[in-house]
């Protein structure tokens, strides 16, 4: 039986919701059948809607906040999701928060960390399965990744797909957090100020780094907004 107060964490991804058997309606119905019965307070929920591959997590950093400012414990729906979510694990691990999973309410912080270390084993594998394949390769006499082999059209298209990607992911990320800072702006914030507010939440610059925002890199978002 739940007791204490409780904020909600719903995470899917748009392209996968229907395949997974666990969108965001069946998430929020676990979390409610869970809490049921007790003397709980559900005082808030986050609701991350990604699109393919996405590192920033918006919506957890605005419940792991949300969570250190009131003293609430993160409820999730299930905790298998966390095994494929290196930046949840981390996320969840250096917050000291508390967190129950709807589908195993007895698993705790020591549990996460076999999350984490089972991820990383299973990485490593990956890795070193990678390595070996390669390797094999070579020893066949296969040339792998010779930039001789390429000519100086499809070195151009490369850089120029590289680049483009680049500016797409950056565009992408200041879109998540320019309403944040624009909002902050609004309220006469400096740059500055808006910069310790963005580390105070916990919000992750582009390059994933938590506490590393500047008065410059919040120019640098709004003036990328402004550009579009």
């Amino acid at each position: 039986m739940a007791n204490g107060k409780f904020i909600g964490y719903i995470r899917v991804s748009t392209d996968k919701q229907g395949k997974s058997g666990l969108g965001l309606e069946a998430q929020k119905k676990a979390i409610v059948d869970y809490l049921n019965g007790g003397n709980w307070d559900l005082i808030a929920e986050y609701v991350e809607v990604e699109s393919g591959k996405n590192d920033c997590r918006i919506e957890l950093q605005k419940a792991l906040q949300h969570c250190k400012m009131t003293g609430a414990s993160l409820v999730i729906a299930k905790l298998d999701r966390l095994s494929r979510d290196l930046h949840f694990i981390s996320s969840l691990m250096k917050s000291g928060i508390e967190f129950t999973a709807c589908d195993m309410p007895t698993a705790n912080k020591f549990t996460v960390h076999i999350y984490a270390a089972l991820a990383e084993q299973e990485r490593e594998m990956i890795s070193a399965r990678t390595k070996a394949a390669l390797q094999a390769a070579r020893e066949r006499g296969v040339v792998l990744g010779k930039p001789d082999n390429l000519t100086n059209e499809a070195k151009e298209k490369g850089r120029k797909l590289g680049t483009k990607a680049t500016i797409a992911k950056a565009d992408m990320f200041a879109g998540k957090v320019a309403d944040i800072i624009q909002e902050l702006q609004g309220q006469g914030m400096s740059l500055r100020g808006i910069a310790k507010v963005l580390n105070e939440r916990g919000i992750l610059t582009a390059r994933g780094k938590s506490g590393s925002w500047t008065a410059t890199a919040v120019r640098n978002i709004l003036n990328r907004e402004r550009g579009k």
